[in-house]
């Protein structure tokens, strides 16, 4: 976007900054409960956001070319909620009323999908950081693809505020380190250095020099005295022109300003200061009028309004001009905005031959090339790992600054900053984020999982390795406990496929589910194809859950259950025990529990309850599905190193112990 004129109405932004100080203090007070600090020592940064560098527009709150701007610092909410009321986002003086209330649209936490305005679901410190910077990914990769010469549509900045939390989280750090090497100049990041933390001052746990710090990473930095408007207003307008590097204002700020028997002291960072707001009210010449802000300011941001409609305007015909010049273009980002892919996704991946005998992980590798083809909004990156994932996109390059339309990210080891980031090109939704490494280290991405979960975003997780079945590496490598963790995440499915077909079907599952994230849980290991059903019922099956993959023959008396890898075992089983079995492949526990009464019913019959299930796992959520007249095969302890198969055979994960347990039942 044009650089804008760096002079301000100080008077008037001064004005609404103090107003927002006190809608901040009143919503606190009335709820007991809520974070003063930053909202009071930032006021003057939010109102020369919001009342004059940031381009948005309210009433088009998802404006493509939008400034896309996230407060890290999530505790602070009511410095988002106070400037979007301010600016004329649909966030009423009722909603900063009901600061915290049941239901009301300004949680305690600002949340994605349920506050117009906000960006991204933030609060668990360092999340905001790694989200702004994939919204700046995206930003890059839009304009890449959909940019010509002639109309800019893209051209948007990424601003994103954090303070001392979220500068110490590892998250945040990782993310910076990728920003900075692949030179993200459209990403601002405002620190509110204000020297304090929640229990102490901010000297008790660090003593970095953040300016040396940042240099280091590849980053411009600039100080500031974070309540001079003119001075952080230049140093904005001078990052904006910046190139080559993301660029870091720090901004030295006063935590809890207007509070002075709180303020600059740890006290001020949560509610504590809310007892003084009286006297607080009238050091900041607010009238005795709670929630109030002045007609002078609704009118300074009415007629700021007016400017910033007439900006879109300009985009909207710039962008039209666009359309009838390029409508492929204009097609395919229509489509990726609807996110749904081909309704005959499936039908672009050939089937596997039948004597086919190849890891899940490999599989994945060819099931995804044609769906990436099919879906070419569709990006893949991997933590390190694409040689070991085999999660690249072979028809594209790497992405970078050499190439910002390339579909494969290198994201370094930097697990959580990688799943932080993919969430931030999610929230932006003009493209649909994967990425891969190995499923043990599930772990250190698990706090952007659970986010990508509560906020709904179609985040495919493309993990490998997922058993003691990476046999030599040993117990530090090798997942036991985690498929499990992971089908606890509310909201997360977690698949995994048993042979090439199911992988297909997986694939094709999570390219279709677009109300929260989808994790492929895949092997090192090579499996069998299962032959028994179809490739179709396998393939259609996983979408489902679960599904019959072997039929007894005669009288229904024992189903064996499985999922990946020793759905093999349950189906050699089923042969050595003979007639009467019934093998169930159960690749999601979201999908088969989502199912109406009677499919399941179909599938795992109630008047069977001769029943064992087998996985490479910890066995604890299998027994709402085999009872307690059934038995689980699986792994409750920590593997060990040795080649995969023995680990698996001295683990008891094989088809004879089996049939030993199946039985023993009576």
């Amino acid at each position: 976007m044009t650089t804008q004129n760096p002079t301000i109405n100080e008077t008037a932004l001064a004005r609404a900054a103090n107003e927002a100080r006190g809608l901040a203090m009143d919503a606190v007070h009335t709820c007991s409960s809520g974070h003063l600090g930053l909202p009071l020592g930032c006021a003057e940064i939010g109102a020369v956001l919001f009342g004059h560098a940031l381009s948005y527009n309210p009433a088009r709150p998802k404006w493509l070319n939008r400034d896309r701007f996230v407060l890290s610092a999530g505790h602070g909410s009511m410095f988002l909620y106070g400037w979007l009321h301010l600016a004329g986002y649909a966030v009423t003086l009722d909603d900063i009323k009901k600061f915290r209330v049941l239901h009301s649209k300004t949680p305690g936490h600002p949340e994605f999908h349920w506050t117009e305005g906000v960006e991204a679901t933030t609060g668990p410190l360092g999340q905001g950081i790694a989200n702004a910077v994939g919204y700046a990914v995206s930003a890059k990769m839009a304009e890449a693809r959909y940019n010509t010469p002639e109309h800019k549509i893209f051209d948007h900045h990424v601003v994103c505020l954090a303070g001392d939390g979220c500068m110490q989280e590892g998250v945040a750090m990782e993310a910076l380190g990728f920003a900075g090497h692949f030179k993200l100049d459209n990403l601002i990041l405002l620190y509110d250095s204000n020297d304090v933390t929640l229990d102490a001052m901010a000297a008790a746990t660090q003593s970095e020099n953040t300016q040396k710090r940042f240099e280091a990473i590849e980053w411009d930095v600039q100080q500031v005295d974070g309540h001079d408007m003119t001075a952080f207003l230049a140093a904005y307008e001078k990052a904006k022109a910046a190139s080559g590097k993301p660029q870091l204002i720090i901004c030295k700020t006063l935590i809890g300003k207007g509070i002075p028997e709180v303020a600059g002291t740890a006290k001020a960072h949560g509610e504590g200061g809310a007892k003084f707001i009286e006297s607080a009210r009238k050091g900041l010449a607010l009238p005795e009028e709670h929630f109030f802000v002045s007609q002078e300011t609704r009118d300074f941001f009415a007629e700021h309004g007016k400017q910033l409609t007439a900006r879109y305007n300009d985009w909207v015909k710039s962008f039209e001009a666009w359309q009838k010049a390029h409508p492929e273009k204009d097609k395919e980002l229509q489509l990726a905005l609807k996110g749904e892919p081909p309704a005959d996704l499936l039908s672009q991946v050939p089937e596997f031959p039948a004597d086919s005998k190849i890891a899940t992980r490999k599989a994945g590798q060819e099931v995804l090339q044609p769906l990436a083809a099919a879906v070419p909004w569709l990006i893949s990156g991997s933590a390190d790992l694409h040689g070991s994932t085999l999660n690249y996109i072979s028809a594209s390059q790497d992405w970078g600054p050499d190439s910002w339309s390339g579909r494969n990210i290198r994201f370094g080891i930097r697990e959580h900053g990688m799943c932080g980031i993919l969430n931030g090109i999610a929230y932006d939704g003009l493209f649909r984020a994967s990425g891969a490494t190995f499923l043990v280290f599930a772990d250190y991405c698990r706090g952007s999982i659970r986010l990508a979960a509560l906020s709904g975003l179609p985040t495919l997780y493309i993990f490998t390795h997922d058993s003691v079945g990476v046999g030599e590496d040993g117990p530090t490598h090798q997942p036991v406990e985690t498929v499990s963790a992971l089908r606890l995440v509310p909201n997360l499915d977690v698949i995994r496929p048993a042979d090439p077909e199911e992988v297909a079907g997986a694939f094709a599952a999570a390219l279709t589910r677009l109300e929260g994230p989808t994790l492929l849980s895949l092997t090192r290991q090579a499996v069998p194809m299962l032959n028994d059903a179809s490739a179709q019922q396998r393939r259609e099956g996983v979408a489902r859950g679960a599904y019959i993959i072997l039929r007894e023959k005669g009288d229904l008396k024992t189903i064996l259950l499985a999922s990946g890898s020793e759905v093999q075992h349950a189906v050699a089983a089923a042969r050595t025990l003979g007639e009467g079995v019934r093998v169930v492949s159960v690749p999601s526990f979201y999908r088969f529990d989502q199912q109406d009464a009677k499919y399941r019913e179909a599938v795992l019959p109630a008047s069977c309850t001769r029943r064992v299930a087998i996985e490479a796992g910890a066995t604890g959520l299998w027994w709402k599905y085999v009872g307690l007249q059934g038995k689980v095969v699986g792994i409750d302890r920590f593997g060990m190193s040795s080649p995969g198969d023995k680990v698996m055979k001295e683990l008891g994960i094989s088809a004879d112990h089996l049939v030993e347990v199946v039985k023993s039942l009576a």
